[in-house]
């Protein structure tokens, strides 16, 4: 090989590099995720992520990874924190089998939420059966997540946990759209205007953490907030998240990871009128 092609090619790798250093976090998240699964069996299972692709690599040798057991006597409880500021507003939004979970995606975004003096723009929301976090070892029927992304590319995610118990109204909304993709091998369905604030959250207190995504390229320095109230959502609604995805899974929740000393807070609001 030439000189002048030893050249071009270590121009060429550099470049990829800096770009794949670049490019925003949400940029990476997998639209479709059919070449992993969550079988603790499977070669493409949990355990294995971090060595399907190299840019995955974070999956298994990453030390703020998510999800993790929120345990009560190691947070610190603040009041500094501040509740959560958010300014959603309706959009339109799809509905994307990816291949492990629904998706409602926003096409233009929701609205904001303000974290630290940082502003996200809400992108989309999906949900996990059962919980991926636990609070206190206990895993929970469902867990949604609002994914939501700043002009820099940091990601912050809301987390919000559900028990069984009387329908969630925010999914009692989306039946019709869930029944129809999972009576269909169509990938999306277009739901309209939906407004965010109908996903409810009923408490301002939140555990507050820096982790990672919870599918592949668990990439990390993601901002998460938990709710710490434990809303509800019927069988039959968690039964139809799972049912309208593609897959031969019973769950898509990630197992625990360490939390590798990290500092967990629980935001309490000082006049504790919750």
């Amino acid at each position: 090989m030439g000189k002048l092609a030893i050249q071009l090619l270590f121009l060429i790798t550099f470049f990829l590099v800096l770009v794949s250093h670049i490019l925003p976090i949400t940029s990476q998240e997998l639209e479709d995720e059919t070449e992993f699964d969550y079988n603790p069996y499977s070669e493409k299972g949990p355990a294995h992520w971090g060595r399907i692709h190299p840019e995955w690599v974070a999956c298994s040798n990453g030390s703020m990874q998510s999800p993790i057991d929120l345990l009560n006597e190691r947070v610190d409880i603040v009041s500094y924190l501040g509740r959560l500021n958010r300014s959603y507003k309706p959009g339109n939004a799809t509905l994307r089998n990816r291949g492990h979970d629904i998706m409602l995606k926003w096409e233009s975004g929701a609205g904001t939420i303000e974290i630290n003096g940082t502003e996200y723009v809400l992108k989309q929301c999906h949900w996990h059966s059962p919980s991926e976090h636990t609070i206190d070892g206990k895993r929970f029927a469902l867990e949604a997540h609002m994914v939501h992304e700043s002009l820099d590319g940091k990601v912050a995610v809301v987390g919000i946990l559900y028990k069984i118990g009387r329908p969630d109204s925010f999914l009692s909304s989306l039946t019709k759209q869930l029944e129809s993709v999972a009576g269909t091998n169509e990938r999306d369905t277009v739901v309209g205007v939906v407004d965010p604030r109908n996903i409810k959250i009923g408490s301002r207190k939140y555990y507050r953490y820096l982790g990672s995504l919870t599918t592949p390229p668990c990439t990390e320095n993601v901002v998460w907030t938990i709710v710490k109230k434990v809303r509800t959502a019927t069988r039959e609604q968690v039964r139809l998240l799972r049912v309208a995805v593609h897959d031969d899974s019973d769950t898509n929740a990630r197992p625990l990871q360490p939390l590798n000393n990290r500092s967990v807070k629980l935001f309490v609001p000082e006049d504790k009128d919750d």
